[in-house]
């Protein structure tokens, strides 16, 4: 299988001179966690206790916001991440946006959303959802987005660094292993491979069967 990294170490790369961007740009990976968690729950809480939803309508847009989020995950993923920008100034951002993460894929600091680029995607998208759900369904469809969300980062951050034997998460682990060792084209799926069966970007049979050992 061809190299096409620089470091398959727990190593990074220097991106900004500036050191306060450069700080800006990596982050530990519980950080998410202690941002969105409570987010979560607080919209949760007023799904029942404030907009008093039933049960079944806040389970319903919960689980609808998770789906969302997959969608998202997989559109970023393909679309504006491994896009390729034209020019220096492209290829620039080319890097900053994903290729860094391509090039050292075990840097533990890079693989959960920086807040600078976290925070403005969940206003965009509570906004989004409150114009087109209304006051009351976008809040448990929020809390179940900004789920999908930390499960994504959480699961790119385990797959990166963590071994398992449970079948489901290898599964994951081996699919994620064939999109930055072998085929970055296709594979854009992270925390689930629903996206990729249905635009056709999964790989061959023959290659999601092997399992590298490179993650």
């Amino acid at each position: 299988m061809a190299k096409n990294f620089v470091s398959n170490k727990d190593e990074t790369a220097v991106m900004f001179k500036n050191p306060f961007l450069e700080k800006l740009s990596r982050i530990h990976w519980s950080v998410p966690l202690f941002m969105y968690v409570p987010v979560t729950l607080f919209f949760l809480y007023r799904s029942v206790f404030v907009l008093h939803l039933g049960i079944l309508l806040i389970v319903g847009f919960y689980i609808g916001g998770i789906i969302m989020w997959t969608f998202t995950e997989y559109i970023l993923h393909r679309f504006v991440f491994h896009a390729h920008f034209p020019g220096k100034l492209g290829a620039r951002i080319s890097f900053i946006v994903h290729g860094v993460h391509h090039d050292y894929p075990k840097d533990s600091k890079r693989l959960v959303m920086v807040p600078s680029i976290s925070i403005p995607l969940a206003v965009v998208f509570y906004a989004l959802f409150y114009t087109v759900l209304g006051p009351l369904y976008s809040a448990p469809a929020f809390a179940g987005l900004v789920t999908g969300y930390l499960m994504y980062d959480m699961t790119h951050y385990a797959i990166h660094h963590y071994n398992t034997q449970n079948p489901f998460w290898l599964s994951l682990k081996q699919h994620h292993s064939l999109h930055h060792y072998s085929e970055s084209h296709k594979g854009y799926g992270v925390s689930t491979k629903l996206w990729d069966h249905v635009f056709r970007t999964m790989f061959r049979k023959t290659k999601e069967a092997k399992q590298d050992s490179m993650i």
